[in-house]
């Protein structure tokens, strides 16, 4: 039942407040491992699986949050799991060596991922049918807000305080959120009841997506199939998610119900938002990472490069949302959306060793409007052809399908990124030899300047060289992430034909009822 007055404005605060600071922890750590690395004396390999473990966490949950809220209740699972992500956080920031806070970290996880699907279907009966568009518009907020400034705030925490800091922070949050849902949120009338728990469909979801995301996350590092249990891992999610399928299909009582997607605008929102997680986490990865390395950009000054397309975000999204209230088609926006973002990637394409703070200015402003454009329609898309009773399992798949996509950028964008840079520093190296004249020509003059600066006659052709080669992984490197653009652009254009299969704008799938019908009645 929708809300009205000031229960429905402190509800809204609360579970976007919720979403947010989960959504802040998925990236908040990555500016802290060589804090963590030196302060429990762990290797970065070792204290890389503080970010593995919350992101194995996250993605096995989310999927099971529809039949966890059915079986406690959704209002005490709801509560409960802010308890436990605020627990775990402050655990976290109290963690002796770094396979406790490796631990911590996932209790951790495992409390965050209810907090995006079960507060979106809570954000969603908070509103009426017709407001929908706009509640997604507020919960789209704190999807791109939070991964986008995790890296910002957790370079402040450090430079400021320590690296505990940026776990309790979530204290003080996390006991706000945790009252304040206490007091106003309500059980739903028509939850669904979990009588019967489908044990064998756990198991084969823990294992499988556990693995895929181990595999995903420690691939690159590992290098892929060189290491053993990497290929075990694989075949086990492989097997394991497969046999998930077909179990949860044909059972009765399945913890994950996929036969929801038998709504043919949910399986493809739901593919769309894949897509989604991977342009909005491996973009968040490549800028970073291509100003840090080649531009010499603190961790700080990179995050303020994000900070106007957070502002623009933050503005545009209502707007969508109200768009969409007021009847504009979802399609054409998500279509516009998926165009803005391509031109955002290829725009950055264009870029050099010269690239100034000011050259980013506007390809991010596109890139936060483009994504505004898809994210809240592609939301509305999923539920659009759904029971009432069906939105929360709906809801909790299209969030699973956006953090696979951002966990699987991530790890495609790591090893596209480095087969790249090994495969431009091969073409450019063909193209130095002895004797060659411009290359002798080059080295000549490295010489000359290194002998003007002391450098010894026997010393200073080998500095020359050096620097040389240096250029040569330089450039490679450059190459290599234009290349990541490029791709990143292609993709999100090679997705707008996808979105035209989602029907008429208006329609409804053959068969199904919408949740503004069912209101209705």
């Amino acid at each position: 039942m929708a809300e009205h007055g000031l229960r429905k404005l402190i509800i809204t605060f609360t579970v976007v407040t919720a979403a947010i600071i989960e959504l802040i922890d998925t990236s908040i750590v990555n500016v802290a491992l060589n804090d963590m690395s030196g302060n429990l004396g762990a290797t970065l390999e070792d204290v890389a699986w503080v970010v593995t473990a919350y992101a194995i966490a996250n993605v096995i949950i989310i999927p099971m949050t529809s039949f966890l809220a059915a079986r406690f209740g959704r209002r005490n699972y709801y509560i409960g799991s802010i308890l436990l992500f605020t627990g775990a956080s402050v655990a976290c920031g109290n963690a002796h060596n770094i396979w406790e806070l490796v631990t911590f970290r996932f209790i951790q996880g495992i409390g965050g991922g209810a907090l995006l699907s079960t507060s979106q279907a809570i954000l969603f009966e908070t509103y009426t049918v017709a407001q929908r568009g706009f509640a997604a518009s507020l919960f789209a907020v704190g999807i791109f807000v939070g991964p986008t400034i995790g890296p910002t705030v957790g370079g402040w925490i450090i430079d400021n305080y320590s690296w505990p800091w940026i776990f309790y922070i979530n204290l003080p949050i996390g006991l706000c959120a945790a009252f304040l849902s206490w007091l106003y949120v309500k059980e739903p009338t028509h939850a669904r009841n979990a009588e019967t728990i489908d044990w064998i469909g756990i198991g084969l979801l823990i294992v499988g997506l556990g693995a895929l995301q181990t595999v995903l996350e420690r691939g690159e590092t590992e290098d892929w199939f060189s290491k053993r249990y990497i290929c075990v891992l694989t075949a086990l999610a492989a097997v394991s998610l497969v046999s998930f399928i077909v179990r949860e299909l044909t059972a009765e009582h399945p913890v994950v119900d996929l036969r929801v997607l038998r709504s043919r605008r949910l399986a493809i929102a739901a593919s769309l938002t894949f897509v989604l997680g991977f342009a909005l986490f491996a973009t968040v990865f490549i800028v970073p990472v291509f100003t840090q390395r080649l531009l010499g950009y603190t961790a700080m000054k990179t995050g303020m490069l994000f900070l106007p397309g957070t502002i623009v975000a933050v503005i545009f999204l209502p707007l969508m949302g109200r768009l969409l209230m007021k009847g504009f088609p979802p399609q054409v926006m998500v279509i516009i959306g998926f165009a803005i973002v391509s031109i955002f990637a290829l725009t950055l394409s264009g870029l050099d060793l010269t690239a100034q703070s000011s050259d980013f200015f506007w390809p991010i402003i596109l890139r936060a409007i483009g994504l505004s454009l898809v994210t809240i329609p592609l939301t509305q898309l999923a539920v659009s052809g759904l029971h009432a009773r069906d939105i929360p399992q709906g809801v909790a798949l299209n969030n699973m399908m956006r953090q696979m996509g951002g966990s699987f950028g991530i790890a495609f964008i790591n090893t596209f990124l480095d087969h790249r840079t090994a495969a431009h520093r091969l073409s450019l190296v063909t193209h130095l030899a002895a004797g060659d004249p411009a290359t002798e020509g080059r080295l000549a003059q490295l010489t000359r300047a290194m002998i003007a600066r002391g450098a010894s006659a026997w010393e200073a052709p080998r500095r020359a060289l050096g620097i040389l080669d240096a250029t040569v992984q330089q450039q490679s490197s450059l190459l290599s992430y234009i290349d990541a653009f490029h791709f990143v652009g292609y993709l999100c254009l090679a997705c707008v034909p996808l979105i035209l299969l989602a029907g008429r704008p208006g329609s409804l799938p053959r068969g199904q009822s919408t949740a503004a019908a069912e209101a209705a009645h």
